[in-house]
């Protein structure tokens, strides 16, 4: 569970990898799974100006700042249960978080049954969207890209909430497919992808759909080295992807999520287990597993939450969950442990409360469906994803990582 505490941390500099350029149409509107396979190293697409959002202001290259500091990013991801701010400024070592906010807004609730956005999910955005614009303004972002994703790409009434957003508060938010949503999570967490490894499962269970990403390593060109600009190198890694148009709100709004028992929990592993199906018999993943070093890499508020729970932290401690491991067994004791609870129990839990208690269950079943279709043993846990995605997308195209010193940025 992300805080609003990340002000004035420095993040390494492999957590920001450069990503596919801004501005893709929306390419997957269909509710089926999506699935892309790529026969030769995936390269980012071109840049389509035609679609660039208004968001990207052009500030020229390795533009700085007159106080000497190097300009000021500002990501924004606006999902279907979360609404996710960053801001940084790059640093010798990486980035330099400026601010931060994060806020549970469930955007999407009730899009599943509905087709549309409600006025009180709305609403809520609305009001977490003003204290967004007010940091962006405040720390006088020099280029920012604002995003959302499956709520506002499946609803009726998404780019009427959107153009709301623009008029109300001042903030132009682009809709991306979920291609670039996947390429974003891989880009975003790319730093804790264990080098040693043959391939790697990098998923993002999110509120409304979820993006899974198998990444070969053999497909490598060049060394895994840790610097900003050449971990773009995860990129061409990228063996196949697949977008399922579930997460934890659509699930618990499925089977439920306040009152899950065993039978509940199987139902709901069942039903993602089911849309697993095709994308696995297209590419055949179980088999490649078979003798090479695998492992997952999850990017998710479900696997942050379970690392919370397994390391008994008595509050939610990104720089204890963010790069840490878990077996596989030790996610289903966590899990086996909250279906005993009941859902005044996981509300009593510091790494869920009153917001995700209802959630949590629906994130594990995604989460055990993964684990059954592609038996791995290790999961390492990323409490980072699409802002960090986003902020290497636009720090790489602007060039500012070549050699800051020569600009005396601090």
């Amino acid at each position: 569970m992300e805080a609003d505490d990340e002000q004035g941390a420095e993040a390494p500099a492999g957590q920001l990898v450069p990503a596919i350029s801004p501005g893709l149409p929306d390419c997957a509107a269909a509710v089926q799974p999506l699935a892309f396979r790529a026969d030769t190293p995936c390269a980012p697409p071109p840049h389509d100006p035609v679609t660039t959002p208004r968001t990207l202001e052009r500030t020229g290259e390795r533009s700085v700042e007159r106080n000497g500091h190097a300009p000021t990013y500002g990501a924004l991801d606006l999902g279907t249960n979360n609404c996710r701010l960053l801001v940084a400024r790059p640093s010798r070592r990486g980035f330099l978080v400026v601010d931060a906010f994060s806020r549970i807004i469930r955007l999407g609730e009730g899009v599943s049954a509905t087709g549309r956005l409600s006025d009180a999910a709305m609403h809520r955005t609305i009001e977490a969207l003003r204290i967004c614009e007010s940091k962006l303004r405040k720390a006088n972002v020099a280029r920012s890209r604002l995003i959302a994703t499956q709520a506002c790409r499946v609803a009726a009434n998404g780019d009427e909430f959107l153009d709301r957003v623009r008029r109300d508060v001042g903030l132009e938010i682009e809709v991306v497919c979920r291609e670039t949503e996947a390429r974003l999570a891989v880009s975003g967490c790319a730093a804790l992808i264990d080098k040693h490894s043959d391939l790697v499962l990098v998923f993002d269970i999110g509120g409304g759909s979820s993006e899974l990403i198998w990444l070969d390593l053999n497909r490598r060109r060049d060394g895994w080295r840790r610097s900003m600009a050449d971990r773009i190198e995860a990129q061409h890694c990228i063996a196949a992807w697949t977008s399922l148009p579930v997460g934890v709100v659509t699930i618990a709004e499925r089977f439920g999520g306040r009152h899950v028992d065993e039978d509940s929990f199987e139902a709901m592993v069942d039903f993602v287990s089911d849309m697993l199906v095709p994308f696995e018999r297209e590419h055949g993943f179980r088999s490649r597993m078979h003798n090479r070093r695998v492992h997952m890499l999850g990017t998710s508020g479900t696997v942050t939450t379970v690392a919370g729970i397994h390391l008994r932290l008595p509050r939610y401690d990104r720089n204890r969950v963010d790069g840490c491991w878990l077996k596989a067994s030790q996610v289903r004791t966590v899990t086996a442990d909250l279906l005993t609870r009941g859902y005044d129990g996981r509300v009593s839990e510091p790494c869920i409360g009153r917001d995700r208690a209802d959630l949590v269950l629906a994130g594990c079943a995604i989460l055990e469906a993964l684990m059954r279709m592609w038996p791995c043993d290790m999961l390492r846990v990323a409490d980072r994803g699409l802002r960090e995605g986003i902020l290497a997308t636009l720090m790489a195209e602007d060039g500012v990582f070549r050699s800051p010193r020569r600009d005396g940025w601090q």
